[in-house]
């Protein structure tokens, strides 16, 4: 059970330290695994779908249709932030995050025991944006379910360091998937891996997502929901509400994420794994040991973004972030071009630093950008909103880099975050938000 105690100047529930610890670390192991099945089929995409389910047409086009399957799990985001946001606002963070994790291993099995264009022609190719899809739903609501589910818990003053914990997931996961594809691609010959060994990792990650939807059905619901929901303050249509009175807080969070996260995240882990392992032909086993050392070396830069967003503020720790997104974008690519692994290794260190150092402090900043009748809802349309656009950012650099070169791969991480900088800057701060009473914050 999840000890408690009535804080009688507030009315709310404030869950013991113990009960707050498992939260975090159940909301965290929940985002591993999803994160985990998700750039297992990224990195799958780029590495053998193309092969796989579209042999028909050239080798470019052929990354560009897998990539394609990869955008269409990024369409279905919002459509699962909207649904899981909504009943998450209605019926609770807790019963919505058991849904997101089931959803997302039934995906994953499913595609593990898919067959390929060579057994079932091009309705190979239709299943697999089907289960992409579907797979998009499932984490399109668990990102902003499970980051809810521990800062609402989290005392005020610890409320950026808490929420960091769950964004090791991202990282985590990412790991986690490199690691397995490392091992595969390292331990089995080249037929043997596109094959049958692609299938591994989608399997094993449906097997882990049951232990961690059992490890979910153990926590308590937040606290916040609970508080609110005794007091009746629960609106029919949160995102209803969400569009009439908090829109400035929705495009801040669409933006912030957009240029701060999503772009320099796939230029990092999708577009450089494919450019070293394509363009410049470099050994694969080693690009993927590049991405998971790198990640394991960047959970401390998450921590370190959530726990300085308490003591300097939110808005700090974002233009830290930005700023180094914006000056590194075109050295990280020209460091990449110098062709070697260690190379490529040290520009993904470069560009996923300040990206996941913003990304510790994302979860406080967002949630104290809305109320909690609507939050749910609004952190989730926002943040999964922007993942259109930026899943197209693959796509975008495979198609221009044969034509132009790279340089347009660093004008877009330049420019994003420099317009994101220049929106956080004139955010108001939302360090200290008592989030039983948030405002849509305005100007500064």
């Amino acid at each position: 059970m999840l000890e408690e105690t009535i804080d009688q100047n507030v009315g709310v529930h404030e869950p013991e330290p113990s009960s707050l610890r498992r939260v975090a670390i159940s909301s965290m192991m929940g985002t591993v695994l999803e994160w985990y099945d998700y750039f297992i089929f990224g990195f799958a995409a780029v590495l053998v779908f193309g092969q796989l389910f579209f042999p028909q047409i050239s080798p470019v086009a052929g990354t560009l249709a897998a990539l394609g399957t990869f955008l269409a799990g990024f369409i279905a985001r919002p459509i699962g932030g909207l649904l899981f946001g909504h009943f998450g606002d209605r019926l609770g963070r807790k019963t919505m995050l058991i849904w997101t994790i089931a959803i997302m291993g039934v995906g994953s099995f499913l595609i593990g025991i898919l067959p390929t264009y060579e057994q079932w022609g091009i309705w190979a190719a239709v299943c697999l944006v089907i289960l992409r899809f579907i797979q998009g739903i499932g984490l399109g609501g668990e990102w902003g379910g499970a980051a809810l589910m521990t800062v609402e818990c989290a005392p005020v003053e610890r409320r950026g360091f808490w929420g960091s914990i769950v964004q090791l997931g991202a990282p985590g996961g990412q790991a986690l998937a490199t690691t397995v594809l490392f091992g595969l691609s390292y331990l089995l010959p080249e037929q043997a891996f596109l094959s049958w060994g692609w299938r591994v990792p989608f399997l094993l990650g449906a097997a882990l997502l049951v232990l961690a939807l059992y490890i979910r059905l153990k926590v308590m619901e937040s606290p916040a929901f609970r508080d609110m929901e005794e007091n009746g303050e629960q609106v029919k249509l949160p995102l209803l509400e969400v569009f009439k009175s908090h829109r400035m807080a929705v495009l801040r969070t669409f933006f912030i994420y957009l240029g701060g996260i999503t772009v320099p995240f796939y230029i990092t882990w999708i577009f450089l794994v494919s450019y070293a392992t394509g363009t410049l032909q470099l050994d694969r086993s080693a690009v993927l040991l590049g991405v998971t050392l790198v990640n394991l070396a960047l959970l401390a830069a998450t921590i370190a973004g959530g726990s300085l967003s308490d003591k300097l503020g939110r808005r700090p720790v974002c233009l830290i972030g930005l700023a180094l997104l914006t000056v590194l974008a075109f050295p990280v690519i020209a460091i990449a071009n110098l062709g070697t692994v260690s190379w490529v290794w040290l520009a993904m260190l470069l560009f996923g630093l300040p990206a996941w150092f913003m990304w510790g402090a994302l979860p406080a900043f967002f949630a104290e950008l809305f109320p909690t009748q609507v939050r749910y809802s609004g952190l989730s349309l926002g943040a999964q909103g922007s993942t259109i656009l930026g899943g197209m950012v693959p796509m975008f650099a495979t198609a221009v880099v044969p034509i132009a070169g790279t340089w347009p791969v660093a004008a877009l991480g330049a420019g994003c975050a420099l317009v994101t900088a220049v929106l956080v800057y004139v955010t108001h701060e939302t360090l200290g938000t008592d989030l039983s009473h948030v405002e849509d914050p305005g100007d500064r």
